[in-house]
Parts: C-alpha cells; sequence; structure tokens
C-alpha cells in the first residue's frame, strides 16, 4: 500500500479506460497519454493496462510502509526517492518506509506512476479508471486527497534490479506540438480558406483544456455554412469546431456526442503528444493518409514490444537488486 501526503494538483487512478459503453453515454476515460502509463506498465512488469496513477501539473508526495517496485514515466516532475532524484522514464526498487515526492513539470504536462502489481481499486463497467464528472471509478470516483491508502495489488516475485527506458523510445517535450490529422468525417462543411487555416497556421493550446478537450486559439477555422450539424458520435482525437471558429480536440473524458461539425481527428499516437501540451503551447496540424496512421500505430506497437521484450529477458543490468543504482536501458 501507499499512503498519500501530498496529492498534488490533480491525481487520479487511471488505466486503459471503459469501454463498451458509449452507447449509453459513458465516456471512455482512462489515461490521457497512453504511450508513457504503458511504458511505465512495461518497466514496471505489469500487463500494459494496468491501472495507474496519472498526476497533472504538479506531482504528489506518498509514503511506502512496505518494499515495493514502481516505474515513473511522462513528464518530468522531479521525482526524489527518500530525497535523492530518481531518473525519469524507469523503474526502481523502494524500500520499506520510503517517500517519493514530486514537484512542478519541467517538460510535459502528466506523470505516471506504475507499481508492481498494479493499483488495487474495484473495477466500476469493467475499469479502474476515474471518471471524476460522474464521480465513478478509481478511488471513490475522485481525484486523490491527502491521507488516502492506496492498495496495491500482489503479484509475483517483485523484480529489483532498475530498468530505464532506451533513448530510442523516449519522446521530446517541447513548446510545439505537430499533430497528424486525418480529414472527416464533415470537413465537406468547411471552406477552402478554413481547411488551409487549420493546416497552415499555428494554434496556441488555451487556459481552457482538462481531460474533457483542448480548446485551441488563435487563427479562426472559416465553416461553409454553419457549425451545427445533427448529434453524432464522438470520440478521442476528433476535432470539433464550434461557431467562433476555434478548434477543440477531444480528450480521454470526452462525450460521446457532438452537434458541432468534425473537420478531421487526431491519430491515436500523437493524442499522447498533446496530453502532454501546456497553456501556451503551440500546436501545428498536418494532414495525414489512412497508411500513414496505420504505420504510426505499428511503430508504436513496435516499441511496447521490444521494450516488453527487453524487460523479460532479465535480470536487467545483472546488478544487485534492491537499491542498485545503476540502471538497464530497455
Amino acid at each position: 500500500m501507499c499512503t498519500v501526503i501530498k496529492p498534488g494538483m490533480l491525481t487520479t487512478v487511471q488505466d486503459r479506460g471503459r469501454t463498451g459503453y458509449r452507447a449509453f453515454g459513458m465516456p471512455v476515460s482512462g489515461v490521457m497519454d497512453r504511450y508513457a502509463a504503458t511504458m511505465a506498465n512495461i518497466l514496471a512488469g505489469n500487463e500494459p493496462g494496468a491501472a495507474v496513477l496519472e498526476m497533472t501539473m504538479l506531482g504528489g508526495t506518498f509514503r511506502f510502509p512496505n518494499e515495493t517496485y514502481l516505474a515513473v514515466c511522462g513528464a518530468d516532475m522531479q521525482g526524489t526517492l527518500n530525497g535523492k532524484k530518481i531518473q525519469n522514464w524507469s523503474a526502481f526498487y523502494v524500500p520499506a518506509n520510503s517517500e517519493l515526492s514530486f514537484g512542478y513539470a519541467v517538460n510535459g504536462c502528466r506523470s505516471y506512476i506504475a507499481f508492481y502489481g498494479g493499483i488495487e481499486v474495484p473495477k466500476v463497467m469493467g475499469s479502474r479508471s476515474t471518471y471524476t464528472r460522474a464521480g465513478i471509478g478509481g478511488f471513490d470516483g475522485r481525484a486523490l486527497k491527502a491521507d488516502d491508502v492506496i492498495e496495491i495489488g500482489k503479484a509475483g516475485e517483485m523484480p529489483c534490479a532498475p530498468r530505464a527506458l532506451s533513448y530510442h523510445h523516449l519522446p521530446k517535450y517541447g513548446n510545439e506540438v505537430r499533430l497528424r490529422v486525418i480529414p472527416g468525417p464533415q470537413d465537406g462543411l468547411f471552406t477552402a480558406e478554413g481547411l488551409q487555416s487549420l493546416f497552415s497556421k499555428s494554434f496556441t493550446v488555451s487556459s481552457r483544456n482538462d481531460r474533457m478537450g483542448v480548446l485551441l486559439e488563435g487563427p479562426t477555422v472559416e465553416h461553409a455554412s454553419g457549425a451545427d450539424i445533427i448529434s453524432d458520435a464522438l470520440s478521442a482525437g476528433a476535432i470539433q469546431v464550434p461557431g467562433d471558429g476555434h478548434p477543440i480536440v477531444m480528450m480521454a473524458d470526452c462525450q460521446t456526442t457532438g452537434g458541432y461539425a468534425k473537420i478531421g481527428f487526431v491519430i491515436g499516437p500523437d493524442l499522447s503528444r498533446l496530453a502532454q501540451a501546456k497553456a501556451g503551447d503551440s500546436v501545428t496540424f498536418v494532414e495525414c493518409s489512412d497508411q500513414e496512421a496505420v504505420a504510426a500505430l505499428a511503430a508504436e506497437s513496435a516499441a511496447y514490444e521490444k521494450t516488453a521484450v527487453g524487460v523479460s529477458h532479465g535480470p536487467l543490468g545483472g546488478a544487485p537488486v534492491k537499491g542498485a543504482a545503476a540502471s538497464k536501458e530497455v
């Protein structure tokens, strides 16, 4: 188990989401950055979709009465273990009576902690994800608070040697985000100038962004004859454009239907990049074919597989185990 000393700005339990219930109006939810969360689980020795902690902008402080093993991936929140700096994108042994602490993100926006054995909160509709707007899932349907006690799942023999993600697979978080987009399904409801604006100009992440969607400011995207459509299905990645012409990219907690025209979809692998963007960051869109999208997804899957193979070929680093200082890239 671990006890929350400080919860951070917004720390929730998330897994890969609640699938199969959108027809009933239930959003998928789940992790915002699936790449970082999946890599954290692989490094920790979990199955890729195990429940993790998602910290946003400002991380928390956690105390562990018992030894454990965990991985930290995503935004660099200047993590320390018992006062000593930890390596981001790595997994390591945590002795009993330790304290793990994080600060503000110095790059990126969201960081993930994967505990060996996963997080033991009850499943709701097949998922441990927190959907705070409805108050369901995760830890009592809410963000973590001080003094909450999180149960960590039991697994086999705990790995102890440290592991670090290969630099080949480390994403770079900057202030400029490039997103690949497949046009449609209502791109015909925009003028040629509107489409040109989307793919030729730069937008800015507004302060109005959360787990539901990211509002982009800057140039407007012109409709041909109004923004409204008969409401239809909506999912993460959809780019809605309301009447004011400012695009909104739907994210993990997005509603299941929407009544604004959608000009395109950000491909799945690139949503992780947007999940790490902060207010004021620059966003540009580039048109993408179906084949390019499939290739991007294949590359993402290959990175997971290569890392998982490295993890399974332990002992990593051959090092001593508990408390080993050096880590082995996988």
